[in-house]
C-alpha cells in the first residue's frame, strides 16, 4: 500500500529556535557539492566536511553549495552561522513535514519547495528541499542523495543556456523550474495509472481494485499538497520589492507561475477522475450483482412450475386418476419439456435472456 501520509511527530517543548530534525533518522555522512562558476569558467567539488567549505574563498564566482542529509545538526547549525542564516528558517530546514513557502531577510530569500519521484515500488515519495538564495550563492539542502537537477549541472559543466551568465536569483529559478518540470512527469505516470485503472474498473472490478482507486487518490492528495502551495510561492517572488531577485528573472518567473498553475489543474482533474472511478467501480459491482440476481431469478422462474407439477404428482394419496395411467409419467415430463421450451422463448423475446 502507497504510504502517502506522513504521521507529524509532536513537538517537544524546546524554545523556537531549537534546531531539531524531524525526519527519517540516517547514520551515513551527510554530503557536500560545491558549484563555483562564472561566464568563462566553472569548478565542481565533493567537499570531504564542512571545513574544507569554510577554508573556501568566494573570488566573485556564483556558488551553488548542495547538502545531502539533513540528521547532522551541527553541521547544519555551522553552515547556518557562516551564512547567517537564522535558526528560524534552519528549523524550518529540518523539519521535513514543512509546508512549502518563501521568505526573504535583508540578505537572502528563503524557499521549502518538494520534490516528487517514484521509488521501485512505483509509489510516490515527496522529498523536502530547502533553497537559499543570496546575492552570489545558493544553497541547497536535501533529504537524500539523488534529485532532479542534474540537468542543471549538465548546463553548468557545458555553458549551455544562459546560466552561467545570470545571477544567483536566476540559479535559485532553474532549481525552482526543475522541481517542476519533474511534476509533469510524475503526472503523466499518474495519467498512465488512472487509464489502466479505469480499464479495469468497467471490465473486471473486484475489491483488488477498490484498494487500488483508494491508494492512487491517497498518492493525487498528497501530490496536491505539495503542488498547491506553489502558485502562492511564485506570486511572491514575483512580488515587487524582492531585492534578491532582479528584474531579468521577472519573465520566468511568469513561466513559473503559469506551468505551476497547469500542473495544479491537471492534478485538480486527476483527483475527480479518481473520485468518478469509485463511483464507477460501485456501479460496476452493482451492475454485476444485478446480473447474477437476474440469472438466478430466471432460473427459479423457470422451476416454479415445475416444482408445482413434480410437487402434485408426488401427493401420497391413493386414488389419483394419472397414477395408474401408461403414459402418465412420459405425459408430466413432456409437459416439463414444454414449460421450459416456453418460458425460455419468452424471456427472450422480453430481451431478459
Amino acid at each position: 500500500m502507497a504510504k502517502s501520509v506522513k504521521h507529524i511527530p509532536p513537538r517537544s517543548s524546546s524554545p523556537p529556535g531549537s534546531l531539531i530534525h524531524i525526519g527519517k533518522k540516517k547514520r551515513e555522512k551527510i554530503s557536500i557539492t560545491l558549484f563555483s562558476y562564472n561566464a568563462d569558467s566553472f569548478e565542481e567539488k565533493e567537499l570531504s566536511s564542512i571545513d574544507e567549505l569554510l577554508r573556501l574563498k568566494n573570488n566573485g564566482n556564483i556558488w551553488w553549495i548542495n547538502i545531502d542529509g539533513l540528521h547532522d545538526i551541527p553541521t547544519i547549525q555551522t553552515i547556518g552561522a557562516q551564512f547567517h542564516i537564522h535558526d528560524l528558517i534552519l528549523e524550518d530546514i529540518l523539519d521535513t513535514n514543512q509546508r512549502p513557502k518563501v521568505e526573504e531577510t535583508d540578505t537572502y530569500l528563503s524557499a521549502i519547495v518538494k520534490m516528487l519521484h517514484h521509488n521501485k515500488h512505483n509509489d510516490i515519495n515527496t522529498e523536502q528541499v530547502s533553497l537559499i538564495i543570496g546575492t552570489d550563492y545558493v544553497i541547497s539542502f536535501q533529504e537524500y542523495r539523488g534529485d532532479v537537477f542534474e540537468p542543471i549541472r549538465e548546463r553548468i559543466r557545458q555553458n549551455k543556456g544562459r546560466i552561467r551568465k545570470m545571477g544567483s536569483d536566476y540559479l535559485g529559478y532553474s532549481l525552482i523550474d526543475a522541481l517542476i518540470d519533474n511534476y509533469y512527469l510524475i503526472l503523466e505516470k499518474l495519467g498512465d495509472r488512472i487509464e489502466e485503472l479505469e480499464a479495469l474498473v468497467i471490465n473486471k472490478p473486484t475489491p483488488a481494485t477498490l484498494t487500488l482507486i483508494h491508494n492512487l487518490k491517497r498518492e493525487i492528495l498528497n501530490v496536491r499538497k505539495s503542488v498547491w502551495p506553489l502558485r502562492e510561492i511564485i506570486g511572491n517572488l514575483q512580488r515587487a520589492g524582492m531585492h534578491i531577485i532582479s528584474e531579468a528573472i521577472s519573465p520566468y518567473l511568469k513561466d513559473l507561475y503559469d506551468h505551476i498553475a497547469q500542473v495544479i489543474d491537471t492534478t485538480e482533474t486527476f483527483r475527480e477522475m479518481v473520485s468518478g472511478l469509485l463511483d464507477i467501480y460501485l456501479s460496476s459491482v452493482s451492475n454485476k450483482m444485478n446480473e447474477v440476481m437476474k440469472v438466478l431469478t430466471i432460473i427459479a422462474t423457470i422451476f416454479i412450475p415445475i416444482t408445482f407439477l413434480v410437487g402434485l404428482y408426488g401427493m401420497n394419496f391413493k386414488y389419483m386418476p394419472e397414477l395408474a395411467w401408461k403414459w402418465g409419467y412420459f405425459t408430466v415430463l413432456l409437459i416439463i419439456v414444454i414449460t421450459v421450451i416456453s418460458l425460455i422463448i419468452f424471456f427472450k423475446k422480453k430481451k431478459w435472456l
